[in-house]
């Protein structure tokens, strides 16, 4: 019985997620979507949450100013959020305006976006852009990302995502496999979402949003654990396409430690529910319309994955512990829990492996951690599974993840040793 329980589960997972194996045929057989544009120089605000973070942010405004997109057409605006450090002298002696936010009760990176969009709103400048982009204060941009991700607004997309590499892909397994995911999910879901003209997601960080846009929805209303992802489930379920822009490229500072990561995706794993709560209904009802694609896509990205794995969990530990006194029970219960972590496993290896080959040159780290990490991969994201498990029962809050790697583009890109 335990075989066919585990086998159904494994064929449910294909059923929901094998048009994600075709997404990694797609940037091979389709390379580029033709646009009849004009590229336009718009202006843009530049937003950056930031909490205790004097240590890492001086190299994002530098490299925000270094861009090669003209400097007068760039406003960089930081919200101080509850620092107890000095990251608002060290973002005002950087050159930007710096707007300190102090409040214990709304929590969260979604309560900051506001509280800064409507702060360039009360001082008179929100009139000046043309959009607004989203960047943590650990990021490193290259010199190029404004001017790529403005052509692609140019396409006529209101919200664009692009590329997020890592800062620190070699430091050890936990960053490499934030890392790895992230690259796949910029190569290999986001980019043929939009060679497919779909909808891509935005991730956390590295996107923009138009002043028309954030004007007719009222602001910025995105509170929830996950806000990126319901900013992106919002837009999806109005009928709106998010571009990507491969040739933007951001660096991003990565967890090194597990307790910290833990804490992290415990906040992804719950938010996913809330989102799910509040806007699942919208996505079952536009899979049932011209929306279908999108909304079907997102759907499989915050529901499936989680229910199918804990299903998963619970029904093998039930059937371990009901078959503790029969040798021959558990036995064939553990040989079938075994076969199935290993075809996880081997899947991973594949999702991650296709990442890893075709984005090597971009990936800075030693080539021997590339190989190894590629191995420990497939662990990482198996941890998601008692992650998604707690989030269920334990207490989950905003909480800032530290950042202390602080480097400049050309340290990033001599990390080769």
């Amino acid at each position: 019985m335990i075989n066919v329980i585990n086998y159904l589960i494994a064929v449910l997972f294909f059923v929901c997620y094998s048009y994600q194996f075709l997404y990694l045929l797609i940037p091979f057989v389709r390379k580029k979507r033709n646009f009849q544009k004009e590229t336009v120089l718009h202006r843009f605000g530049v937003l950056i949450s930031a909490r205790n973070e004097e240590t890492v942010i001086g190299e994002l405004i530098k490299s925000i100013k270094n861009q090669t997109y003209p400097d007068e057409l760039i406003g960089i605006f930081v919200c101080a959020d509850n620092c107890t450090d000095n990251t608002a002298l060290a973002a005002e002696r950087a050159g930007t305006t710096v707007f300190e936010r102090f409040d214990s009760k709304r929590v969260g990176k979604g309560y900051a976006l506001r509280f800064l969009l409507e702060s360039i709103k009360r001082s008179g400048r929100a009139e000046e852009f043309d959009g607004f982009f989203v960047f943590d204060a650990d990021n490193v941009l290259e010199p190029d990302y404004i001017e790529r991700m403005n052509e692609t607004f140019c396409e006529g997309f209101e919200v664009v995502t692009g590329y997020r590499n890592s800062k620190n892909y070699g430091d050890n397994w936990i960053s490499a496999g934030y890392s790895l995911w992230f690259l796949r999910e910029s190569q290999y879901l986001n980019r043929p979402r939009y060679l497919l003209g779909t909808s891509a997601a935005v991730s956390g960080t590295g996107f923009m949003f138009s002043r028309e846009l954030i004007e007719r929805i009222g602001g910025w209303k995105y509170f929830l654990l996950t806000e990126d992802i319901e900013f992106t489930i919002d837009r999806v379920v109005s009928g709106e396409k998010i571009g990507y822009c491969e040739k933007a490229v951001l660096y991003d500072e990565q967890p090194t430690n597990f307790k910290q990561s833990v804490r992290q995706r415990l906040r992804w794993a719950r938010g996913y529910l809330q989102v799910l709560l509040g806007y699942g209904g919208g996505l079952f009802k536009g899979i049932f319309s011209k929306k279908f694609i999108a909304c079907f896509d997102m759907a499989m990205t915050i529901l499936p994955a989680m229910f199918l794995s804990l299903t998963g969990a619970a029904i093998n530990t039930v059937s371990l512990i009901v078959n503790a006194g029969s040798p021959e029970a558990f036995g064939a219960t553990v040989i079938s829990l075994a076969q199935s972590l290993l075809n996880v496993y081997l899947t991973f290896i594949i999702i991650g492996g296709v990442a890893l080959l075709t984005e090597w040159k971009k990936i800075h780290a030693p080539a021997r951690k590339k190989v190894f990490y590629l191995f420990t991969f497939p662990i990482f994201m198996l941890t998601y599974v008692p992650i998604s498990i707690a989030a269920l029962f334990v207490n989950v809050s905003w909480k800032p993840i530290s950042h202390t790697r602080r480097r400049s583009l050309a340290e990033i890109k001599g990390d080769v040793g």
